[in-house]
């Protein structure tokens, strides 16, 4: 559990990426944790693989805090996104808030918890917008500033600095899962769960 200052604060957020290798999870963690730096954040991110040869996972765990970050391991997600089943079934435990999943590749998400679970249909939008999935990731990553009510446009300038190419299309992509209505609808469930501290930073940005 993340602490909280003496105002009510959250002091720290975390957040667990996992899915394939070549899904851009890692790359997603890069976003999102540069993202927060420029909003003045403390970041560590951290990245593993499965150790199984096929049908395992990559996981990227981001921890932000305004202050010193004291363990970078993701214990109590704020947000978990899962590419992948394997995945989902390895890491859901973990998730204390926002579970953001693309229902093409995760099926049979925890009954008890729904509420907390956004279908967010990115590898099926990907195909449908630039004949390609490979765009799935930037399409959840709006769907993630959306729902934890972070900067779009700071984001996408983050994201154009990380991703070297296809900028147009990855922009693009960024915009459609940000106008979500899975996204939009989730944004009241994501204030309740998270008291992000990435929308608090980015409030506190906009009265300097």
């Amino acid at each position: 559990m993340s602490g909280a200052s003496s105002a009510g604060v959250r002091q720290r957020t975390e957040i667990l990426i996992s899915g394939f290798g070549g899904q851009g999870v890692v790359r997603m963690g890069q976003i999102i944790g540069l993202y927060a730096i420029r909003q003045g954040q403390r970041v560590t991110i951290l990245k593993s693989h499965g150790t199984e040869t096929r049908g395992g996972y990559v996981r990227s765990q981001i921890v932000i805090s305004p202050d010193y970050v004291d363990s970078p391991v993701v214990e109590n997600a704020d947000v978990f996104v899962a590419f992948s089943a394997p995945a989902y079934r390895k890491f859901h435990e973990l998730a204390r808030g926002l579970t953001l999943f693309d229902p093409e590749l995760v099926e049979g998400v925890d009954a008890e918890h729904q509420e907390r679970h956004v279908a967010v249909p990115s590898t099926t939008l990907s195909k449908e917008h630039f004949a390609n999935p490979i765009f799935a990731n930037m399409i959840m990553l709006g769907a993630l500033t959306r729902t934890a009510r972070m900067d779009l446009e700071a984001m996408r300038q983050t994201m154009l600095e990380v991703i070297p190419r296809f900028h147009d299309d990855n922009s693009r992509a960024l915009e459609i899962g940000y106008n979500l209505d899975c996204a939009a609808d989730a944004v009241a469930t994501a204030d309740a769960s998270l008291g992000s501290a990435m929308a608090d930073a980015t409030v506190a940005q906009g009265k300097r």
